[in-house]
């Protein structure tokens, strides 16, 4: 009677099984769910009403982001934990592969603060990357996250059995995924083309499995599960309307097969759960919530029919055990494979992970993302495999070495000193070493300007640099930067065009501890132009040059740098300290005797929510008598990377207070109106004069203070900023803006 009563409610709701269980035996339930990016979080919610009814599933199976909740869920998470654990993902880094800038070397987020498109070049031609991310965040978060079953290979031997479907890309198979490592598997099952790059496994080459198959129902049917409760978040075809770009027909074309494939599928399927996802895309992970309370609302539309299979279970399911966050793990043996031009070493080096030690677990992924960071590579997948105690792990990575060597780079730049700037840029790495690499930056714009970097990096050890750059600039300047008071009584002039020419050449060594600790020394030549037109020269007859001096100097220069961002840090320490000792020059002006100069910088961020706020002091003097002041200290502007001892500071136009020493306090509040959009206000003020430090002027009350609120947003090619700025002294406003990556 019962079994009758199950049979009738089904029907009457719509649905219909191809055999009806025997009332002896339990009913065998499988959930299947279909791919769909951020609409995929709709599985969430559907899962939550699963567990809410007691309904015991015996076998998952899932496509894409359907096998990611899938596999969560499998592994032994509630529906209730998978949507805690999502909330606090920050997506866009998992798309974008946004690294951490503490992962990086220096030499890597100068890489990554400078330029907004990178393109392999071979054989002089250009050549598109396989995909937008190497998937390696992915990987990070769900590899931790299925950590507690890392030590089964089998997934039918999970919590609750389970498979995946990918897509082999060579053959255009679907390719099942029930064995090996989890997290591979299901980041596999999820690459989307052009979006992830393909993942290698078994010498396969896998992408998405909704290529192919976005909803494996026949693949768990035959898993022999009675009844199938399946989950399509799908979108229909497109209207004419809605077609409005290259990528939305190209997506159209693709969903012409998976939208047929889904109508005979959903008839097969005996509880079809299609949550409402119009609107939503792929990539609308911010809307995750309300995608969330849509599959919510789906799955209690078939409330009905689920508390009948519910009833019907005679086992039912077990109590969800909540699974403890990894804190730490202990690496036991590391094992590499893949490599060929770099050594085990260099990897173990860049992992930062020594056998039989125990570290965070942060400071596994971070390492992990060392490696990644190097750009040497590929593919940098990993399993941790359990010991037999499970007291520790062995890791297991397996790299896919860059073949391509050379790289082209570009940038776009405006602001109110350099002015337009178009940064082209040819990288080439393993020029003459395994491990060094090339860098030629070349500027076109109102300033031609250029960079040459080769760095060989022998990671702890000392590494070997050199560099060469030119800078120029034109800019009208306040005279009382330039002259003497005589000088300006003289010619009663307020203000010069200038043109500033910087010609350096160094060498140095450099030794890093971790990645944001560095030591260089090294020796450096300079040849430094400052010429007007505005004051008539009877010696040239033409313009008044007042530098054109060789120098040579030897320097020192410690820095460590812990901010997570260069132009919006919300967290993070600075201090870097520079000197100088000029030993030599050709003494244009007959002044020069030996000099040096110091100066250091200390920043600190701290943030509250979308609030943030960085404290900044620094200063500087000059030892030594030389009465040359075109190497001294000049404040005023905004920006950064500027020369020499160009110092910004709001309320006044560039170039604008000099002096042989100064000190500088800078706070700035920055606050977060909503995505990648900033408000910040700044405030600075400084003492800047002639040995301020032996008068003890610079304890004194600030002689000069500056003001500035602006409006940035944060965008691929660097920040778009308009600031506006006021100082008091002055009683005038100076507008500054910025346009893109400082170069």
């Amino acid at each position: 009677m019962k079994q009758l009563v199950l049979l009738l409610t089904l029907i009457m709701g719509g649905i219909g099984y191809a055999q009806i269980p025997d009332s002896r035996e339990d009913i065998k339930v499988g959930l299947v769910l279909s791919g769909g990016g951020a609409k995929g979080l709709a599985h969430i919610g559907v899962l939550k009403v699963i567990d809410s009814l007691g309904i015991r599933v015996d076998y998952v199976a899932g496509t894409s982001m359907g096998a990611i909740v899938g596999s969560l869920y499998a592994s032994g998470y509630s529906g209730k934990e998978i949507d805690s654990i999502l909330k606090d993902v920050d997506f866009d880094k998992i798309i974008n592969d946004n690294l951490p800038r503490a992962a990086k070397t220096f030499y890597e987020r100068e890489n990554s603060e400078r330029y907004a498109l990178t393109l392999p070049f071979d054989k002089f031609k250009f050549k598109l990357p396989s995909a937008l991310s190497r998937g390696q965040n992915t990987l990070s978060l769900l590899s931790k996250l299925t950590l507690h079953v890392s030590d089964i290979n089998d997934f039918s031997q999970l919590p609750i059995p389970f498979f995946c479907i990918a897509t082999d890309v060579e053959t255009g198979q679907a390719v099942v995924l029930d064995k090996g490592n989890l997290a591979q598997a299901i980041v596999a099952s999820g690459a989307f083309p052009s979006l992830f790059q393909p993942v290698v496994i078994n010498n396969q080459i896998l992408i998405d499995g909704g290529v192919v198959n976005n909803y494996p129902i026949d693949e768990l049917k035959a898993k022999g599960m009675d009844v199938i409760i399946g989950v399509d978040v799908q979108s229909d075809l497109a209207t004419r309307e809605e077609l409005q770009s290259a990528p939305d027909i190209i997506l159209q074309i693709n969903n012409y097969r998976t939208i047929n494939d889904m109508k005979l599928k959903a008839k097969n399927t005996d509880i079809y759960i299609k949550p409402d996802i119009t609107g939503y895309t792929v990539v609308s992970f911010s809307e995750g919530k309300k995608i969330v309370e849509n599959g919510v609302l789906a799955a209690l539309k078939k409330q009905a029919q689920l508390e009948e299979i519910a009833n019907s279970q005679i086992i039912k399911p077990k109590v969800f055990k909540p699974i403890a966050p990894i804190d730490s793990i202990r690496i036991n043996n590391i094992t590499i494979s893949g490599n060929d031009k770099y050594t085990r070493s260099y990897i173990i080096g860049k992992l930062k992970i020594k056998p039989g030690e125990t570290i965070k677990y942060s400071a596994f992924v971070l390492g992990v993302n060392n490696l990644a960071a190097t750009n040497n590579f590929d593919s940098v997948m990993y399993q941790l495999q359990p010991t037999q105690n499970n007291t520790a792990y062995n890791l297991d990575v397996v790299v896919i070495e860059t073949k391509t060597r050379t790289f082209f780079k570009m940038g776009l730049h405006y602001d109110d000193l350099y002015k337009t700037g178009v940064l082209l840029n040819l990288t080439r790495k393993q020029l003459l070493f395994k491990n060094d690499v090339s860098s030629l930056d070349f500027v076109l714009g109102d300033n031609i300007r250029y960079h040459f970097d080769y760095f060989i990096d022998k990671g702890f050890y000392w590494s070997v640099g050199l560099s060469s750059r030119y800078n120029q600039f034109k800019k009208n300047v306040p005279a009382a930067s330039l002259l003497s008071q005589e000088a300006l009584s003289a010619t009663n002039l307020n203000k010069l065009d200038v043109e500033v020419s910087d010609f350096t050449n160094r060498f140095f060594i450099q030794t890093v501890l971790g990645n944001d600790f560095a030591l260089a020394l090294g020796a450096e030549h300079k040849r430094f132009k400052v010429v007007s037109e505005t004051i008539f020269s009877e010696v040239n007859n033409d313009e008044t040059v007042f530098d054109n001096s060789d120098y040579v100097s030897f320097f020192a220069r410690l820095k460590l740098d812990t901010y997570d961002n260069k132009y919006f840090p919300n967290e993070g320490f600075l201090f870097d300290g520079d000197f100088h000792l000029y030993a030599y020059s050709s003494d244009f002006n007959n002044s020069f005797s030996e000099f040096s100069i110091v100066k250091a910088k200390m920043g600190y961020t701290k943030s509250w929510g979308d609030f943030s706020s960085n404290l900044t002091v620094q200063g500087g003097f000059k030892i030594g008598e030389d009465s040359s002041p075109y190497l001294d200290f000049v404040l005023g502007g905004y920006g950064y990377n500027l020369i020499n001892n160009f110092i910004p500071f709001f309320g006044y136009d560039y170039l604008s207070i000099p002096g042989d020493s100064f000190v500088k306090a800078h706070l700035s509040m920055d606050y977060q109106l909503f995505k990648n959009h900033h408000l910040v206000a700044d405030i600075n003020m400084a003492n800047v004069d002639t040995n301020i430090f032996d008068t003890g002027e610079w304890l004194t009350a600030p002689s000069y203070t500056g003001y500035a609120l602006g409006y940035s947003v944060k965008t691929f090619i660097g920040p778009i900023e308009a600031k506006y700025s006021w100082s008091p002294e002055v009683k005038r406003g100076v507008w500054f803006f910025n346009l893109g990556f400082w170069f």
